[in-house]
């Protein structure tokens, strides 16, 4: 499963960063069989990004067997593994246009495709909501992800935000870092998950607009040491090493 990679300090750490967000992942339950996604650039190289190889299951992935590809789908590192059609149409447009979008992650989780495939989406009915009333944007379901000319729309209609909601799908995560989109995705399972299972019990509460601007507003106080997600992120990567390092290989 192993092969020797020639490459920069630099994209081997971004190799085994990206290697060690599968396997939290899978830890987590957020893995979806051979298929999803996380993906990110290679340093210094805007054209370039890591990819999971198509066939191999989270708890498979490691730093040598991730795929390096170009924005047009060709390998640049010999890889034999193949790119699943959706995870390469769908990231490379955005790492394509967005020069801030280093890391991206889509899932299946049960409970983000549950919301997403509510009317309404996600509602400001718990703490975690709090953090994304206002910052998620929806995108009409429209197949499998695998025509280039979806991209166009996928990108409209993230708009400024950093959460695209695929309705009837899932949620794609963008943002500056592995650990930052592994944070943001932790929370919004979160609420998901609360929203759901509230919604089950009988009639939520929804919290007013005036109350969610006050949270947003409070929580953006909190300083992270590291950047957005460095500290949970590090933590999970501690559990993930005492089951398994093979990851680092």
């Amino acid at each position: 499963m192993h092969r020797r990679i020639e490459c920069s300090p630099a994209e081997w750490e971004a190799r085994q960063q990206l290697a060690a967000a599968y396997r939290v992942f899978d830890l987590m339950g957020w893995g979806e069989s051979i298929y999803n996604h996380i993906s990110v650039k290679v340093p210094g190289e805007d054209h370039a990004f890591l990819i999971n190889p198509f066939g191999l299951l989270y708890s498979e992935v490691c730093a040598s067997n991730l795929v390096k590809i170009d924005i047009d789908g060709n390998v640049l590192d010999g890889s034999n593994h193949a790119v699943n059609k959706a995870g390469f149409t769908q990231h490379s447009y955005f790492h394509r246009h967005l020069p801030w979008a280093h890391a991206i992650c889509h899932t299946h989780t049960t409970a983000t495709m549950a919301v997403c495939s509510m009317e309404g989406g996600l509602q400001p009915v718990n703490f975690y909501a709090c953090n994304f009333i206002g910052q998620l944007s929806y995108h009409d379901f429209e197949g499998v992800t695998v025509r280039a000319e979806e991209g166009e729309r996928l990108l409209k209609n993230l708009g400024s935000k950093r959460v695209l909601m695929l309705r009837n799908h899932g949620p794609v995560i963008l943002g500056s870092t592995i650990p930052e989109i592994f944070l943001t995705h932790w929370g919004l399972q979160r609420a998901c998950e609360i929203q759901l299972a509230t919604m089950a019990a009988g009639t939520p509460i929804r919290i007013s607009d005036e109350v969610v601007a006050v949270h947003q507003r409070d929580i953006g106080q909190v300083q992270l040491p590291g950047g957005p997600g460095a500290p949970d992120f590090a933590a999970w990567v501690r559990k993930v090493d005492k089951i398994d390092r093979s990851w680092r290989d």
